[in-house]
């Protein structure tokens, strides 16, 4: 109960932040710039279209991660709000939790807005067969949004605004390139290769939620896929939870 309560309050912030209200439009923006540039795409404006479409949920939802949830904690502890609440019998990870769950449930928001309003613009152009790989390249991206804001929640436990979002910037990135790093890896001699290979093990792998290619060309992805990806973002968003915990305990706020 006690996490619920927290995510609803950080979700009702979050939603009334004027930045959602940017992302949003800067989605709808986007959308209609795919549809000036179509002619210029030899025909594949369609693919253009679900393309960026997607693309764009994914990284408008990033900046709502970094711009929102870098700060999660600093905000707290900027307003002197944090001492009052953990002075009543919430725990520290109950309030992060409370926290992951509230800013996950607002790109949820933002996730199923801006998909809704791909799928609207696929109907009617008349190309709404395209829309089952766009709803499930929709989920992909919110599942990799609530992973990239477990990651946030913990850099914003441990350090200030400014370098949590750095550090989420930069676990995104390695994510995001972490197949390749593997490969990569296998160059260089043993020591650093193993470096190079933990370092890729650990980061998020977000290939996994990469469902745009699929979508793009009118395909679909196979159910087991998607479940496993829900599967990994559950797991990885409570590990990395329980380590924000683990460190959250022990911060001293005086």
């Amino acid at each position: 109960m006690i996490v619920l309560l927290i995510a609803r309050n950080t979700f009702r912030e979050a939603t009334r932040d004027r930045l959602l209200a940017g992302v949003l439009g800067a989605g709808v923006l986007m959308l209609a710039v795919t549809q000036v540039l179509s002619p210029l795409a030899m025909g594949e404006g369609r693919r253009l279209t679900v393309d960026l479409g997607l693309s764009g949920i994914s990284v408008l939802g990033l900046l709502v991660v970094l711009m929102v949830g870098t700060s999660l904690v600093a905000k707290e502890l900027e307003r002197r709000t944090i001492f009052n609440l953990l002075s009543r019998p919430i725990s520290r990870p109950s309030y992060l939790v409370g926290k992951w769950v509230g800013l996950s449930a607002t790109l949820w928001i933002v996730v199923l807005g801006q998909g809704l309003a791909l799928c609207a613009l696929l109907a009617a152009r008349g190309d709404g067969a395209f829309a089952p790989g766009v709803l499930q390249g929709m989920v992909m991206a919110g599942l990799e949004l609530m992973v990239m804001t477990s990651l946030a929640v913990l850099c914003s436990a441990l350090s200030t605004p400014l370098l949590s979002a750095l550090y989420t910037l930069g676990f995104y990135v390695v994510g995001q390139w972490s197949y390749d790093l593997r490969a990569f890896a296998a160059k260089f001699p043993a020591v650093l290769r193993g470096v190079l290979e933990v370092t890729a093990n650990l980061a998020p792998n977000l290939p996994l939620f990469n469902a745009r290619t699929l979508a793009a060309g009118g395909h679909t992805t196979t159910w087991e896929h998607l479940l496993i990806a829900l599967a990994y973002a559950v797991v990885y968003s409570g590990c990395v939870l329980c380590l924000a915990a683990a460190a959250f305990e022990s911060r001293d706020f005086k």
